[in-house]
């Protein structure tokens, strides 16, 4: 029988297979149904660092009602007040998935700053959380902000959370750095479990009509897989940290790929948004098939197998590999 457990965060896991923050893992039900399809982990829905200065502005605002208020401050998050959930509702629903499902349910909080909302940290593994993703989303637009000053913010940031909690934290980073490789190292040295690479920027559109910017959510496709799956493969073993490979997992050759280069877990999102829960199921099925067909007796023993310390001809991930590929096109050619 192959054995597919996993170890991520320092949590046994049943298989590789993770279900990503979605909507799919923000309701009790399709948490429930997702569990039944097999998937290992669940990662819910993020608490937005805005979500929660919102309300702190609200409560101040009705605290001073009446006194030095004014009443232009009511609608001083006009936008945020359409988003948001507010801690509250967010933790308990952390709790109740946790009550529901008897798989990991790792916590997700979206922020930047190293202001008082870092202490929901905290609150989230009061309310059960069995891990922390710290979901890094910020598009630096200053001018005067250089890549070291932002850098330093992350890892203050995982600092910061670090000493609030106890449970495993995971940095879920963006591809847009100079040295990958050095903020990778640095965030690991500040706390640091695991790694998730990597976050999808969701790119604004303009609308020709309307002349106005809006948002435009464009589900991800298996061409994505390459960008994380290099990076895993040439940090992998290299850390002291486990990864999560995210974006572009699609089938169970993903999952493998995923596996091979060095992650501990993939995971999924858009393919089980586009197909439901059950497609969770499929992969696995398929995911078994193979180990079985091609004599992998476990996820552990193919774990890294094709990661850049592993592989005979290591220069393949690096720029090797950039003329490689312009050549095999140019062969291709009539």
């Amino acid at each position: 029988m192959v054995d597919l457990t996993t170890t991520y965060l320092g949590l046994q896991l049943k298989n590789p297979v993770v279900a990503s923050a979605s909507p799919l893992t923000w309701e009790v039900g399709t948490a429930r149904q997702l569990e039944d399809a097999g998937v290992s982990a669940i990662v819910m829905h993020s608490l937005f660092e805005e979500e929660i200065t919102h309300e702190s502005h609200e409560l101040d605002h009705y605290l001073r009602r009446g006194t030095d208020s004014f009443s232009e401050a009511t609608d001083f998050f006009p936008e945020i007040e359409d988003m948001a959930i507010g801690p509250e509702k967010y933790l308990e629903q952390v709790r109740l998935i946790k009550e529901a499902v008897g798989v990991p349910v790792i916590g997700s909080l979206n922020g930047i700053s190293k202001g008082g909302w870092i202490h929901h940290a905290s609150l989230i593994e009061e309310a059960g959380a069995d891990a922390l993703e710290l979901n890094i989303y910020y598009i630096p637009t200053d001018l005067d902000l250089t890549g070291k000053e932002l850098e330093s913010t992350y890892i203050e940031l995982v600092q910061a959370v670090r000493s609030e909690v106890d449970i495993p934290i995971a940095v879920k980073l963006s591809p847009f750095f100079t040295c990958l490789p050095n903020v990778a190292w640095l965030l690991v040295e500040a706390g640091a479990n695991g790694l998730v690479l990597f976050n999808r920027f969701y790119q604004p559109d303009f609308d020709l009509e309307s002349l106005e910017v809006v948002p435009n959510l464009v589900l991800s496709d298996e061409n994505e897989l390459r960008l994380p799956l290099r990076w895993i493969a040439i940090l992998a073993g290299r850390l002291q940290a486990d990864f999560a490979l995210s974006s572009g997992v699609q089938a169970a050759s993903g999952v493998l790929k995923a596996m091979m280069a060095g992650a501990s877990v993939a995971m999924l999102t858009s393919e089980l948004l586009r197909n439901g829960p059950d497609r969770a199921a499929e992969i696995l099925a398929d995911l078994q098939s193979w180990m079985e067909e091609y004599e992998y007796d476990s996820i552990e023993q193919m774990k890294g197998s094709m990661s850049q310390k592993a592989v005979a001809q290591p220069a393949a991930f690096e720029r090797a590999n950039y003329m490689r590929a312009l050549r095999s096109y140019e062969t291709a050619l009539p």
